[in-house]
Protein backbone atom coordinates (compact mmCIF):
# COMPACT_ATOMS: atom_id res chain seq x y z
CA UNK A 1 0.00 0.00 0.00
CA UNK A 2 2.77 2.46 0.81
CA UNK A 3 4.06 2.17 -3.00
CA UNK A 4 0.57 3.08 -4.27
CA UNK A 5 1.74 7.11 -4.39
CA UNK A 6 4.43 6.10 -6.33
CA UNK A 7 2.55 4.23 -9.02
CA UNK A 8 0.56 6.63 -9.45
CA UNK A 9 2.79 9.45 -10.90
CA UNK A 10 2.56 8.92 -15.14
CA UNK A 11 5.58 9.65 -17.32
CA UNK A 12 2.50 12.65 -18.40
CA UNK A 13 3.17 13.99 -14.87
CA UNK A 14 6.44 12.85 -14.41
CA UNK A 15 8.83 15.20 -16.73
CA UNK A 16 6.37 18.17 -15.57
CA UNK A 17 7.18 17.33 -12.16
CA UNK A 18 11.13 17.20 -12.84
CA UNK A 19 11.17 20.05 -14.73
CA UNK A 20 9.73 21.97 -11.64
CA UNK A 21 12.20 20.89 -9.66
CA UNK A 22 14.89 21.35 -12.25
CA UNK A 23 13.58 25.24 -11.75
CA UNK A 24 13.83 25.09 -8.14
CA UNK A 25 17.34 23.27 -8.00
CA UNK A 26 18.21 26.35 -10.07
CA UNK A 27 16.95 29.02 -6.86
CA UNK A 28 19.03 26.33 -4.64
CA UNK A 29 21.86 26.83 -6.60
CA UNK A 30 22.19 30.42 -6.91
CA UNK A 31 21.03 30.34 -3.03
CA UNK A 32 24.37 28.25 -2.56
CA UNK A 33 27.05 29.80 -4.72
CA UNK A 34 25.85 33.53 -3.66
CA UNK A 35 26.45 32.24 0.15
CA UNK A 36 30.09 30.60 -0.48
CA UNK A 37 30.94 33.98 -3.05
CA UNK A 38 30.50 36.05 0.39
CA UNK A 39 30.83 33.75 3.61
CA UNK A 40 34.22 32.44 2.57
CA UNK A 41 35.82 35.88 2.71
CA UNK A 42 33.61 37.56 5.20
CA UNK A 43 35.01 34.63 7.68
CA UNK A 44 38.52 35.13 6.62
CA UNK A 45 37.95 39.02 7.86
CA UNK A 46 35.53 37.80 10.87
CA UNK A 47 38.55 35.69 11.56
CA UNK A 48 40.93 38.49 11.63
CA UNK A 49 38.73 40.42 14.05
CA UNK A 50 38.45 37.51 16.38
CA UNK A 51 42.53 37.15 16.84
CA UNK A 52 42.69 41.02 17.22
CA UNK A 53 44.63 42.63 19.37
CA UNK A 54 42.02 45.41 20.68
CA UNK A 55 40.02 43.37 23.25
CA UNK A 56 36.80 45.00 22.26
CA UNK A 57 37.14 44.09 18.30
CA UNK A 58 38.05 40.66 19.19
CA UNK A 59 35.03 40.23 21.89
CA UNK A 60 32.87 41.68 19.72
CA UNK A 61 33.85 38.92 16.78
CA UNK A 62 33.66 36.58 19.66
CA UNK A 63 29.73 37.34 20.34
CA UNK A 64 28.65 37.63 16.56
CA UNK A 65 30.44 33.91 16.55
CA UNK A 66 28.29 32.80 19.19
CA UNK A 67 24.97 34.22 17.92
CA UNK A 68 25.23 33.11 14.93
CA UNK A 69 26.72 29.61 15.91
CA UNK A 70 23.66 29.27 19.21
CA UNK A 71 20.85 30.43 17.53
CA UNK A 72 18.85 28.19 14.97
CA UNK A 73 19.60 29.66 11.06
CA UNK A 74 15.83 29.52 10.32
CA UNK A 75 15.21 32.13 13.46
CA UNK A 76 17.50 34.25 11.98
CA UNK A 77 16.33 34.11 8.40
CA UNK A 78 13.37 35.41 10.12
CA UNK A 79 15.04 38.17 11.97
CA UNK A 80 16.65 39.40 8.58
CA UNK A 81 13.61 39.23 6.79
CA UNK A 82 11.54 41.22 9.37
CA UNK A 83 13.98 43.66 11.04
CA UNK A 84 13.69 46.31 8.35
CA UNK A 85 9.87 46.65 8.80
CA UNK A 86 9.55 46.34 12.70
CA UNK A 87 12.77 47.64 13.93
CA UNK A 88 13.04 50.66 11.08
CA UNK A 89 8.97 50.76 9.58
CA UNK A 90 10.53 50.48 5.95
CA UNK A 91 7.85 48.27 4.19
CA UNK A 92 9.46 45.37 2.77
CA UNK A 93 8.40 46.22 -0.89
CA UNK A 94 10.57 48.98 -0.59
CA UNK A 95 13.33 47.14 -0.64
CA UNK A 96 13.08 45.48 -3.71
CA UNK A 97 16.40 45.59 -6.32
CA UNK A 98 15.95 45.11 -10.10
CA UNK A 99 12.19 43.34 -9.45
CA UNK A 100 13.99 41.06 -6.91
CA UNK A 101 11.75 40.65 -3.96
CA UNK A 102 13.61 41.74 -0.24
CA UNK A 103 12.99 38.15 0.86
CA UNK A 104 15.80 36.27 -1.85
CA UNK A 105 18.03 39.21 -0.12
CA UNK A 106 17.11 38.38 3.62
CA UNK A 107 18.26 34.47 2.51
CA UNK A 108 21.69 35.88 0.92
CA UNK A 109 22.09 37.79 4.06
CA UNK A 110 20.94 34.97 6.61
CA UNK A 111 22.74 32.16 4.97
CA UNK A 112 26.01 34.37 4.63
CA UNK A 113 26.60 35.50 8.10
CA UNK A 114 26.09 32.24 9.63
CA UNK A 115 28.17 30.28 7.25
CA UNK A 116 30.50 33.59 7.86
CA UNK A 117 31.00 32.54 11.45
CA UNK A 118 31.72 28.89 10.96
CA UNK A 119 34.16 29.43 8.12
CA UNK A 120 35.74 32.39 10.66
CA UNK A 121 36.55 29.44 13.26
CA UNK A 122 37.74 26.75 10.27
CA UNK A 123 40.17 30.08 9.18
CA UNK A 124 40.98 30.50 13.01
CA UNK A 125 41.62 27.24 14.19
CA UNK A 126 43.95 26.78 10.34
CA UNK A 127 46.06 30.05 11.27
CA UNK A 128 47.08 29.36 14.56
CA UNK A 129 48.15 25.47 14.01
CA UNK A 130 50.74 27.16 11.57
CA UNK A 131 54.07 26.59 13.31
CA UNK A 132 55.18 29.92 14.82
CA UNK A 133 58.55 29.08 13.60
CA UNK A 134 57.29 29.96 10.37
CA UNK A 135 55.92 33.75 10.73
CA UNK A 136 60.19 34.22 12.84
CA UNK A 137 61.75 32.92 9.42
CA UNK A 138 59.89 35.48 6.90
CA UNK A 139 60.51 38.09 9.53
CA UNK A 140 64.16 37.32 9.31
CA UNK A 141 63.74 37.03 5.32
CA UNK A 142 62.53 40.71 5.12
CA UNK A 143 58.57 39.74 4.71
CA UNK A 144 56.17 42.41 5.39
CA UNK A 145 53.06 40.91 7.64
CA UNK A 146 50.89 40.97 4.71
CA UNK A 147 53.10 39.03 3.20
CA UNK A 148 54.35 36.67 5.09
CA UNK A 149 50.20 36.24 5.56
CA UNK A 150 49.27 35.40 1.82
CA UNK A 151 52.27 34.31 0.61
CA UNK A 152 53.34 31.42 3.19
CA UNK A 153 50.31 31.02 5.62
CA UNK A 154 47.40 31.83 3.71
CA UNK A 155 48.44 28.43 0.88
CA UNK A 156 49.05 26.39 4.19
CA UNK A 157 45.81 27.15 5.77
CA UNK A 158 43.89 26.50 2.76
CA UNK A 159 45.26 22.85 2.73
CA UNK A 160 44.40 22.34 6.06
CA UNK A 161 41.30 23.52 6.16
CA UNK A 162 39.38 21.81 3.08
CA UNK A 163 38.08 18.96 4.95
CA UNK A 164 36.08 20.82 7.54
CA UNK A 165 34.92 23.51 4.96
CA UNK A 166 34.01 20.78 2.45
CA UNK A 167 31.67 19.21 5.78
CA UNK A 168 30.14 23.03 5.86
CA UNK A 169 30.01 22.88 2.19
CA UNK A 170 28.15 20.02 2.49
CA UNK A 171 25.99 20.87 4.84
CA UNK A 172 25.09 24.37 3.53
CA UNK A 173 23.96 22.49 0.12
CA UNK A 174 21.16 21.02 2.29
CA UNK A 175 20.16 24.02 4.32
CA UNK A 176 19.18 25.59 1.61
CA UNK A 177 15.96 23.99 1.86
CA UNK A 178 15.37 26.32 4.95
CA UNK A 179 14.75 29.09 2.63
CA UNK A 180 11.27 27.84 2.39
CA UNK A 181 10.53 29.33 6.15
CA UNK A 182 10.51 32.76 3.50
CA UNK A 183 8.24 31.23 0.64
CA UNK A 184 11.84 31.39 -1.38
CA UNK A 185 10.30 28.06 -3.79
CA UNK A 186 13.85 26.49 -3.89
CA UNK A 187 13.59 22.86 -4.52
CA UNK A 188 12.26 21.64 -1.33
CA UNK A 189 9.23 24.31 -1.37
CA UNK A 190 9.01 22.80 -4.92
CA UNK A 191 8.35 19.53 -3.88
CA UNK A 192 6.39 20.40 -0.87
CA UNK A 193 3.65 21.50 -2.97
CA UNK A 194 3.72 18.94 -5.93
CA UNK A 195 3.49 16.12 -3.25
CA UNK A 196 0.60 18.31 -1.82
CA UNK A 197 -1.08 18.65 -5.14
CA UNK A 198 -0.83 15.51 -6.55
CA UNK A 199 -0.92 13.67 -3.22
CA UNK A 200 2.24 11.78 -3.97
CA UNK A 201 5.89 11.44 -2.48
CA UNK A 202 7.45 11.07 -5.68
CA UNK A 203 8.78 14.81 -5.64
CA UNK A 204 10.30 14.12 -2.43
CA UNK A 205 11.77 11.32 -3.65
CA UNK A 206 13.33 13.23 -7.04
CA UNK A 207 14.56 16.21 -4.76
CA UNK A 208 16.13 13.81 -2.73
CA UNK A 209 18.07 12.26 -5.50
CA UNK A 210 18.88 15.99 -6.64
CA UNK A 211 20.20 16.81 -3.46
CA UNK A 212 22.27 13.87 -3.22
CA UNK A 213 24.04 14.60 -6.82
CA UNK A 214 24.43 17.96 -5.71
CA UNK A 215 26.59 17.33 -2.82
CA UNK A 216 28.17 14.14 -4.84
CA UNK A 217 29.53 16.55 -7.39
CA UNK A 218 30.33 19.39 -4.63
CA UNK A 219 32.51 16.36 -2.75
CA UNK A 220 34.33 15.50 -5.53
CA UNK A 221 35.05 19.14 -6.07
CA UNK A 222 36.19 19.71 -3.03
CA UNK A 223 38.33 16.38 -3.09
CA UNK A 224 40.33 17.62 -6.33
CA UNK A 225 40.82 21.07 -4.81
CA UNK A 226 42.79 18.87 -1.74
CA UNK A 227 44.10 16.81 -4.16
CA UNK A 228 45.68 19.98 -6.34
CA UNK A 229 46.87 21.28 -3.09
CA UNK A 230 48.75 18.39 -1.45
CA UNK A 231 51.94 19.93 -2.40
CA UNK A 232 51.41 22.17 0.81
CA UNK A 233 51.79 18.82 3.40
CA UNK A 234 53.19 20.07 6.29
Amino acid sequence: MCFLPLAAVNADKFLPMVKQLLSGLGVSAVIFFLTLLFALPLGLLIASGRRSKWAAVRWFFQLFISVMRGTPLMLQLFIWYFCPFYLFDIPLSDLAFCGIEYRYSAVIIGFSLNYAAYFSEIYRAGIEAIPRGQYEAAFVLGYSKSQTFFRIILPQVIKRIIPPVTNEVITLVKDTSLAFSLSVLEMFTVARQIASAETTMMPFIIAGVFYYIFNFLVAGFMAFIEKRLAYYKG
